[in-house]
This record gives C-alpha cells, sequence and structure tokens, in this order.
C-alpha cells in the first residue's frame, strides 16, 4: 500500500478525534441502544434505529481513521533544515503576477486541506506547481478560468 503523507498537526488531529469516537461517542451511543431496548418492540422503535445508525457511522470513522493513519507517512516539516524550495508542509508565499496580491498557503495532506485556513492539498494543481520550486521562480497554474502567473516570494518551515 502506498504511503500517505500527513503533516504532524494532521495526524495528531486525527488521533484526537479517533480518541473522541472510541471514548466518548462509542460509549454514547452504546447506552442510546440500551436505552432504546429498554422502551420495548424494536420494529418500530425509530430511537433504536437512530442510535443504530449513528454507531454505523462511529464504527465506519472509526476504521476509516486507524487505516488512514496507519498508511501514514508522518513529515515534520520542522526536523527538515529551511531552505528556499518548496516541499510538502511548508508554509509559502506567492504573488499574483497580475495583481500584485500576495497569499500564503500551507502544503497539507488530503485530510488536512482546508482553503479557509490556507492550506492547500499537495495535489492541487497549485501545489503541484509550487513544489520543487525555490524562491523567485515564477509558476503558471491551470485553473478554469485560464492559466495564473505566481511568483514565489517566501518559504517557510513552520
Amino acid at each position: 500500500m502506498q504511503k500517505i503523507p500527513m503533516t504532524v498537526e494532521g495526524a495528531e488531529s486525527l488521533r484526537q478525534e479517533l480518541d473522541n469516537l472510541k471514548k466518548v461517542e462509542r460509549p454514547r451511543i452504546v447506552a442510546a441502544i440500551a436505552e432504546a431496548r429498554a422502551h420495548g418492540d424494536l420494529k418500530e422503535n425509530a430511537e433504536y434505529h437512530a442510535a443504530r445508525e449513528q454507531q454505523g457511522f462511529a464504527e465506519g470513522r472509526v476504521q476509516d481513521i486507524e487505516g488512514k493513519l496507519s498508511h501514514a507517512q508522518i513529515i515534520d516539516i520542522s526536523a527538515i533544515k529551511e531552505g528556499s524550495k518548496v516541499i510538502f508542509g511548508c508554509t509559502v508565499n506567492i504573488i499574483n503576477l497580475e495583481t500584485d496580491e500576495t497569499v500564503t498557503y500551507k502544503i497539507v495532506g488530503d485530510d488536512e486541506s482546508d482553503v479557509k485556513a490556507n492550506k492547500i492539498s499537495y495535489q492541487s494543481p497549485i501545489a503541484r506547481a509550487l513544489i520543487g520550486k525555490e524562491v523567485g521562480d515564477e509558476v503558471v497554474v491551470k485553473t478554469p478560468s485560464g492559466e495564473v502567473e505566481y511568483e514565489i516570494d517566501d518559504v517557510k518551515h513552520l
């Protein structure tokens, strides 16, 4: 199986979610199922069916997270010597050459990406265009509205 890159923060976030599912959600759902069973006939018991559905979702998510963590290649960007090259996990400032607008992105794994928090997946078109380039390089990103040119302004290992 292929290893999936993930930052230390992303792995920790998944571990916390997994811990919450196992220690908080599971017992809550089991208690809800037990309470619903106490009400009698299970065929027409909506509370029972809802609790069983929640249990299915929770168990599916537990398996999903455990699978992702088992195949994760956790990369600690702070342990890598800082340079001018764009790599996975780094924070990069880019300048749109048309509008002179500066944007800062952190290149992260798929599960961690959040455009509102300026975290983009390493598989996104912008990240793929940036990875391997250095400060001062100009890159062309193909977007649905056409090609956009950026200049790499700064690279940080945060």
